[in-house]
């Protein structure tokens, strides 16, 4: 795995950092970005497929870094050390990794979200089609009627 921080513009005042993290996943080789900005984690996944150079990725950021599709923003936690029995901790670590609202890491959050979010976006975009097809073939049975009548 690859990690950088990638310097940022002067027209994103707003993101304090932004790291690129690239990893191979089995099958191929992925890059992660996360921007960080205002206590807020926004990220990106890109596949890249074969294993890329460090020109090919230092390209692909200078030619399509503005082209990628961010994941809503998501808050960032603050891990803070608990003090105590580490057994207890231990459990209740364990509780929280097996329940069903715990999805991963705040990077993993924030895809799931963007995933769900264009998963929305495309049913309504499909309703939307659908209603417009089933609209039209209404209106060419309403005509062709219309022409059959006419006949007589």
């Amino acid at each position: 795995m690859i990690t950088a921080t990638l310097p940022i513009g002067k027209n994103d005042l707003e993101i304090s950092s932004c790291e690129l993290s690239v990893y191979f996943d089995g099958q191929f080789w992925i890059g992660m970005f996360n921007k960080h900005a205002c206590g807020r984690l926004t990220v990106c996944r890109h596949v890249f497929g074969a294993e890329p150079k460090e020109t090919e990725v230092l390209y692909f950021i200078n030619r399509h870094f503005g082209d990628l599709k961010f994941s809503p923003p998501v808050e960032k936690s603050e891990h803070i050390a608990a003090k105590g029995n580490p057994k207890v901790q231990k459990r209740k670590i364990k509780a929280a990794l097996e329940s069903a609202d715990y999805v991963g890491t705040k990077s993993q959050q924030a895809i799931k979200l963007q995933t769900e979010q264009r998963k929305v976006e495309r049913k309504s975009f499909n309703k939307a089609k659908k209603e417009e097809e089933a609209e039209l073939k209404f209106e060419q049975r309403q005509q062709k009627k219309k022409e059959k009548h006419l006949g007589h």
